[in-house]
């Protein structure tokens, strides 16, 4: 399955992508990360967010490049194909 939407990613437009199961990993998200842009929070709001900042910040993360209290530790149990589709399936939501 993680196979088969990362390659729907690299093939599908972010329409697509949008419609798409959510990716492994990617409800983990929501337990830091607002959902709704109302919502006030230090935390970005990742829905929408362009899928090349949300990919380059996790590889960031995940490669110590970028300071993180928790996200460091994230980011390394996500593989950078589970990268890629969780960059695109927030990218895809509005």
């Amino acid at each position: 399955m993680r196979r088969a939407l990362a390659a729907a990613i690299g093939l599908a437009s972010i329409a697509a992508v949008a419609s798409a199961e959510l990716p492994t990993g990617a409800a983990s998200c929501s337990g830091c990360h607002p959902a709704s842009a109302r919502v006030a929070s230090p935390v970005p709001r990742l829905a929408g967010t362009d899928r090349a900042a949300i990919a380059k910040a996790m590889e960031d993360f995940r490669s110590g490049q970028r300071a993180a209290t928790v996200m460091d530790r994230i980011a390394k149990g996500f593989t950078g194909d589970e990268i890629q589709a969780i960059a695109a399936w927030y990218a895809a939501q509005r």
